[in-house]
């Protein structure tokens, strides 16, 4: 459970982020990890429109340079995009002003107030910098679709077991998760809105 709900000490880490909204309203934020790419994002558009889903995707800037015509649908199709900086850097790998200057790079692409750090770590540096320009946003629960020991069944069962009111639930478009969420993500949408979420962005 400190893997798909990350514990108390972790979001003290960062309190200025947010990584769970309010618990009493009956929603849920969906969120996509490190695309567009075309294996991947297309598949997850169209099953989006098919539960009438809005979402949040956190994008990687040099994939936003590589396929400008996915960022664009995303937009089109009334969907909101967040900063994952550009090259996908780990925060505690590399300089403050490096990481910086990546997200702002990325920032000149995506054009957007939120931010989410890849692996959900940055220096403290880095995230006081951040905070100060960004709505840096975590997640209440993690589906671990990227994961080579996890099956579309075991995605799925993180979300039926672990969402609740207000949960920012996070996938991945990626090559990683793709061939997962073909039947995981279906079936979490199906699951949610039976349950009575309502599907939310960002503010």
């Amino acid at each position: 459970m400190i893997i798909e709900q990350p514990a108390i000490w972790l979001r003290w880490l960062y309190p200025h982020a947010a990584w769970r909204m309010d618990h009493n309203d009956r929603s849920v934020y969906l969120t996509f990890d490190d695309g567009p790419i075309p294996e991947s994002t297309p598949f997850i558009l169209q099953t989006l429109a098919e539960f009438d889903a809005k979402a949040t995707f956190f994008m990687v800037g040099d994939n936003v340079r590589k396929y400008p015509d996915l960022y664009r649908r995303i937009v089109a199709e009334g969907h909101q995009v967040g900063n994952h900086t550009y090259h996908h850097l780990g925060g505690f790998k590399h300089l403050a002003k490096t990481y910086i200057e990546d997200t702002e790079r990325a920032n000149d692409l995506i054009g957007s107030h939120l931010f989410r750090p890849p692996h959900g770590c940055m220096s403290h540096s880095e995230y006081l910098w951040l905070k100060r320009k960004y709505r840096i946003v975590m997640w209440d629960l993690v589906t671990r679709d990227y994961s080579k020991w996890l099956t579309a069944d075991d995605v799925f069962n993180n979300v039926r077991n672990y969402a609740r009111n207000g949960s920012i639930i996070t996938f991945h478009d990626s090559l990683r998760s793709i061939g997962k969420l073909r039947t995981a993500l279906p079936r979490s949408l199906k699951w949610l809105k039976e349950q009575g979420y309502e599907f939310k962005t960002f503010e």
